[in-house]
């Protein structure tokens, strides 16, 4: 399994016979080398996004167009790219999981909120904000999305087990490094945690030492990278 980061929220996950796209804002993203968004986007099968909001949804349809990749997003976010021109699209719900070349993805719940604020004029309705489960190759990635700490995470932990947290950890937006780090202690047995959704703008966190600080012994926090693979 290799994991990518994008910057920002953005993943790309090569799982199984599958290559994700997490939430793969590249344009506009200042944290993304723009130089880099082939290798970025490469072999792509599916983009899944966690919402609607610009600085996680706003390049997805752009990218399914290059590569002929699968969106599969919440049903009304899923049925606005329909509207724009995508052509490969799935549309689910929390609780459903969609097979994506051997690896399985379920979308869990997320506190958050969500609109299309890239369209221009007024922002639309986008569903609801959500997580992803992604198991395959014998693991199990938590994928937070932008969310505060949920009771959610207590059933959600026991229900899937999930061995790695892809955590939001900027605060501002979503729960900060020390609310994460509770988060992965209370509910979580991570063997390892990978923060995201923080240094892109000045109102986030600039560095994780936070989160690594407050994570129980054994837990391996590895601060990602842009575009320098993460082999588990």
């Amino acid at each position: 399994m290799q994991i990518i980061w994008l910057g920002h929220s953005g993943f790309r996950i090569e799982i199984e016979n599958a290559v994700l796209l997490i939430d793969p804002w590249l344009e506009g993203n200042p944290m993304f080398p723009a130089d880099q968004r082939a290798a970025a986007t490469q072999g792509a099968t599916h983009i899944f996004l966690t919402h609607a909001h610009g600085d996680h949804a706003s390049s997805a349809l752009a990218i399914a167009k290059d590569t002929g990749a699968t969106l599969c997003a919440i049903h009304e976010l899923a049925e606005y790219l329909k509207r724009q021109g995508a052509e490969n699209v799935i549309g689910f719900g929390k609780g459903g999981t969609l097979e994506a070349h051997g690896a399985k993805v379920t979308m869990v719940n997320a506190s958050h909120s969500s609109s299309i604020d890239f369209a221009g004029g007024d922002a639309i309705h986008g569903g609801s904000e959500a997580g992803f489960m992604i198991a395959g190759e014998g693991q199990v990635i938590y994928v937070s999305g932008d969310t505060d700490i949920m009771a959610d995470m207590d059933w959600m932990a026991d229900y899937h087990k999930p061995n790695i947290g892809i955590l939001s950890c900027g605060g501002h937006y979503t729960m900060d490094m020390a609310r994460a780090a509770y988060a992965a202690r209370r509910y979580f047995n991570f063997k390892t945690v990978i923060p995201c959704h923080y240094k892109t703008f000045g109102a986030l966190a600039q560095d994780a030492s936070e989160l690594k600080a407050g994570l129980p012994p054994g837990v391996t926090m590895i601060e990602p990278q842009v575009m320098d693979p993460i082999r588990l």
